[in-house]
């Protein structure tokens, strides 16, 4: 019994994120946790694997999103172990998440969010209940095999929000 505790201990913290993110997404933890394992299976479809990130990576944001509680996870890729992170938005609700989402796509399209961005950028949108999940990768400049598969395995998570070229 102290053997199955100490794995159901040790499989709680491997999938928690990093301390600061918990304490700021500590109300809507259970979305941002029912993402999470979607995104685990979407991703693993591909044999991708994701990881919690303490790494101090933000993407282009609109204004709502860089006030919104936010998880970082990574998809481990051994070619490119500075790519592959994808961010978690927690929002009220999902119609809360699907304005929020339609003025980040319109954001990623204007001249502030290209300069942020790398030439040739591809942002991935997904809607999850009431999170939203973003990828952003440069298909031209792919270090790693696997990045392409990072995409794909998004594109059936959840609904897809289009970013205007």
């Amino acid at each position: 019994m102290l053997s199955t505790s100490g794995v159901a201990g040790s499989r709680d913290r491997a999938t928690a994120p990093e301390p600061c993110a918990a304490r700021r997404l500590s109300r809507w933890w259970p979305a941002v946790a029912q993402t999470r394992i979607e995104l685990v299976q979407a991703l693993g479809t591909k044999n991708l694997v994701l990881q919690d990130s303490q790494a101090q990576f933000r993407p282009p944001e609109d204004p709502t999103f860089t006030t919104t509680p936010r998880a970082l996870y990574q998809v481990i890729l051994p070619k490119a172990p500075l790519e592959g992170f994808i961010v978690v938005y927690e929002f009220a609700d999902p119609t809360t998440a699907a304005t929020a989402a339609a003025a980040q796509a319109a954001y990623l399209a204007t001249g502030p969010a290209k300069v942020q961005s790398p030439f040739g950028a591809r942002h991935i949108i997904r809607l999850v209940g009431s999170t939203v999940v973003q990828y952003t990768w440069v298909p031209e400049g792919a270090e790693d095999p696997l990045q392409p598969d990072i995409q794909t395995a998004l594109e059936t998570l959840g609904t897809g929000v289009q970013v205007p070229s």
